[in-house]
């Protein structure tokens, strides 16, 4: 593995003011000594840009008081263009690519998007990469690649090659762009395959988040599969962790008995590795709901609650076998769904006072 100094780096950061990726800036802007952050986002409304806008705001705060420089830009890695214009501009020495369409269930509805950002603009980062040298270029994955596997946990060694949503199929396709690439130009990638993330200013669409909007405005939740689902919640700060640990660490250029490049390339989970029942789930999240005040002692979360069947491209399980993450990072995710839904629950009754 190759060892990576971050500090003095110029970085790309992709779906930033997105959730993980404004957490990932802000922890960036905290830790580093010196360097430059470009954070590239469309901003679009696949859900309130209020709640980016907010995390922008968080990011540019962070940045008033750190010795790295900060540059937010406003576009979309579909804009071959402006892609192609910020590799020649900045020469980024690390790319961390976490823009994406995401959700398994807009996909079904809206699939020209998905193929737009998650297929097109992957494949403009990974020409610019190959066009201006980058140390490492580190990709969100996604759980999702797992589809219908019978087998758990879900090990990278795992086939996956039965996505259930097209949002599954375009990463899976990210991951094998960027094998072709890392073993054509040798380009030093690694996707991350995340589970099921959650914590304060998340994602609406997630359900955690969903659900709260829904039961404080007294309407019923849908629980699917009748509750028998089992998810790997992951904490965002463990997210975050993964990945600045990924970014020091790219996979070593090496050439194989042939004298061609053997691909510098790598594909991890990172999730808790604890599957929670969606059903202790959702009373985790009431309770910690009621804890805040976001919602009466006294609600009746029965008389909100509707048991209902398995939606289209969902699935009954997700749990990562995050082994080769402890092995070559020493890190395991450890924030449990206690202190995380406390932290959401506190974030919530504050930001929507």
């Amino acid at each position: 593995m190759q060892r990576i100094d971050l500090n003095n780096k110029t970085i790309l950061v992709t779906g930033s003011p997105g959730f993980i990726g404004a957490n990932l800036v802000i922890r960036l802007l905290k830790d580093l000594q010196g360097g430059t952050i470009v954070s590239l986002d469309n901003m679009n409304d696949y859900y309130d840009p209020a709640l980016k806008e907010y995390r922008l705001s968080l990011v540019e705060k962070a940045a008033e008081v750190s010795p790295v420089k900060h540059v937010f830009v406003k576009g979309s890695i579909g804009d071959k263009e402006l892609v192609d214009k910020l590799f020649a501009d900045y020469h980024f020495d690390i790319v961390v690519n976490l823009a994406a369409q995401a959700g398994v269930r807009y996909s079904i509805d809206h699939p020209d998007v998905y193929i737009e950002s998650n297929i097109i603009g992957f494949y403009n980062l990974l020409e610019a990469c190959r066009h201006n040298p980058v140390e490492h270029l580190v990709y969100a994955s996604s759980s999702s690649v797992y589809g219908g596997n019978k087998k758990v946990p879900f090990s990278t060694e795992d086939k996956v090659d039965n996505p259930v949503s097209l949002y599954a199929a375009t990463k899976k396709s990210d991951e094998l762009l960027a094998h072709a690439y890392s073993k054509l130009y040798n380009i030093p990638s690694t996707g991350l395959r995340f589970f099921t993330v959650y914590g304060p200013a998340g994602r609406p669409d997630m359900f955690y988040y969903s659900a709260t909007q829904k039961l404080v405005a007294g309407k019923t939740i849908q629980i699917f599969n009748y509750g028998d689902m089992r998810r790997d919640f992951t904490y965002i700060d463990d997210i975050v962790e993964g990945i600045v640990r990924v970014m020091r660490g790219a996979p070593e250029k090496k050439n194989g008995e042939d004298g061609l490049p053997i691909p510098p390339y790598a594909v991890y989970n990172i999730g808790g590795g604890q599957p929670e029942n969606l059903l202790d789930y959702i009373s985790t999240l009431q309770e910690e709901l009621v804890r805040a005040k976001v919602l009466p002692e006294d609600y009746d979360f029965e008389g909100h609650r509707e048991l209902v069947g398995m939606q289209a491209g969902d699935v009954p399980v997700t749990y990562a076998d995050s082994e080769a993450l402890e092995r070559d990072y020493g890190f395991t995710p450890k924030i449990g769904i206690c202190e995380g839904l406390r932290a959401f629950a506190e974030w919530y009754a504050e930001y929507y006072k």
